[in-house]
C-alpha cells in the first residue's frame, strides 16, 4: 500500500532524505522513528502529496504519487503534529464540512460526522464550539477529520505530542481497531513505547537516512542489551562492587537510585555471574531485576553511534 524507492529531497544545502527506502502492506504499521530534523516529516510530506520528491519513485494505494496526486489523495488521510480544525465551528460541523467538501450529500455526510462523534468519544461535545475543546479532545476531532473519507492508508505524524498518558492510550486503541479493519498506517513518533505497541515493522531515520528496518523485536535482539540492575545494602561499598563485577567481565554503571549498579548481559548464566561476583566481595543485594532490551536501547545505538552519523554525513 505504501511503496517508496531512492527518496531524495534537499531545500537548499540541506539534504532531507538522502535515498529512502520503504515498504508498508495493507492492514500494516510502519513505525518512523528518528530525531528531529531526521527527514520524518518531509517522508509523510512526499508520500500525502503535499511536496514532490527530487528523486524516487513512490507509490501509495498502487498510485504515483508524482502523476497521480488526486487519486492518492482521495485514498489517504493524514494527522499532522497539530490539530488542524476549525476551531471557530463544533466538532459535529467540523466533519460534516470535510464531509461535503469531498463530495459526500448532507444525508451522508451527517451520517459519518456522528458516526465518528461515536467512534471518538465526543458524543458529549459535539455541537460545542472546537476552539473550547481540550488538547485531547483537539487531536481525536484531528484524528476523526482525517477518517471522514474512510481511507485505506492513514498518515499519522506525531499524532499523540503532547497528551497526557491516559489520551495517548484511548487514541491507541482507536489505531488498532482501524488496522484490525484493514487501514494501513505510517505512524512517525517520538515516543518508543509507542512505536513498540502499534507498529508491526519500524524503520529508524538518521540525517536522512535509513539506519535500520525491522520487527521491533528482532531490532530489539540484534541491538538492545538485557541489563541486571542491582541496589545494594546501604553500607556496601560501591567502589568494591563496581570493582568486582568489573573483574569478572562485566561492564558496571552507576544507577540513577542510591546505592544502585546495572550491567548488561547476554546470558542467564551471566545474571547468576553478577551475584556470585558481589558475594564474593561481601555485599548484599537488596533488589536484583532483569530489564529486557527495549526500542529506547535499539534508537539510541542507531542514533547516537558513530557509524550511524558518519553513514549520514
Amino acid at each position: 500500500m505504501i511503496r517508496a524507492v531512492g527518496v531524495r529531497k534537499s531545500f537548499g544545502d540541506v539534504h532531507a532524505l538522502r535515498g529512502v527506502d520503504i515498504e508498508v502492506a495493507r492492514g500494516r504499521v510502519l513505525g518512523l522513528l528518528g530525531h528531529n530534523g531526521a527527514g520524518k516529516t518531509t517522508l509523510v510530506d512526499i508520500l500525502s502529496t503535499v511536496s514532490p520528491a527530487d528523486a524516487g519513485t513512490v507509490t501509495v494505494a498502487g498510485h504515483d504519487v508524482a502523476s497521480q496526486g488526486a487519486e492518492v489523495r482521495a485514498r489517504i488521510g493524514v494527522t499532522g503534529q497539530f490539530a488542524s480544525v476549525d476551531e471557530y465551528l463544533s466538532g459535529f460541523r467540523n466533519l460534516l464540512l470535510i464531509g461535503r467538501l469531498l463530495g459526500a450529500g448532507r444525508r451522508e455526510a451527517t451520517a459519518r460526522a456522528n458516526e465518528l462523534i461515536e467512534l471518538f468519544g465526543l458524543t458529549g461535545a459535539a455541537h460545542q464550539r472546537s476552539g473550547t475543546y481540550s488538547g485531547g479532545m483537539r487531536r481525536r476531532l484531528d484524528l476523526a477529520a482525517s477518517l471522514v473519507g474512510r481511507p485505506d492508508v492513514l498518515f499519522l505524524d506525531e499524532p499523540t505530542t503532547g497528551l497526557d498518558p491516559a489520551t495517548r492510550i484511548a487514541l491507541w486503541e482507536t489505531v488498532e481497531k482501524l488496522v484490525a479493519d484493514g487501514t494501513t498506517v505510517l505512524l512517525t513518533t517520538q515516543y518508543l513505547d509507542e512505536a513498540d505497541r502499534l507498529a508491526d515493522w519500524i524503520t529508524v531515520l538518521a540525517k536522512g537516512r535509513v539506519v535500520a528496518s525491522d520487527t521491533g523485536d528482532r531490532l530489539k535482539g540484534e541491538l538492545g542489551h538485557r541489563a541486571v540492575h542491582v541496589v545494594l545494602d546501604p553500607t556496601a561499598d560501591m567502589s568494591a562492587a563496581a570493582t568486582a563485577l568489573t573483574t569478572a567481565g562485566f561492564r558496571p554503571r552507576t544507577g540513577t537510585e542510591p546505592h544502585a549498579l546495572s550491567t548488561p548481559v547476554d546470558t542467564s548464566a551471566d545474571i547468576a555471574g553478577v551475584i556470585r561476583a558481589l558475594d564474593a566481595v561481601g555485599t548484599h543485594a537488596v533488589e536484583l531485576t532483569v530489564k529486557e532490551p527495549s526500542l529506547d536501547d535499539v534508537y539510541l545505538a542507531l542514533t547516537q553511534s558513530p557509524a550511524a552519523v558518519d553513514d549520514a554525513a
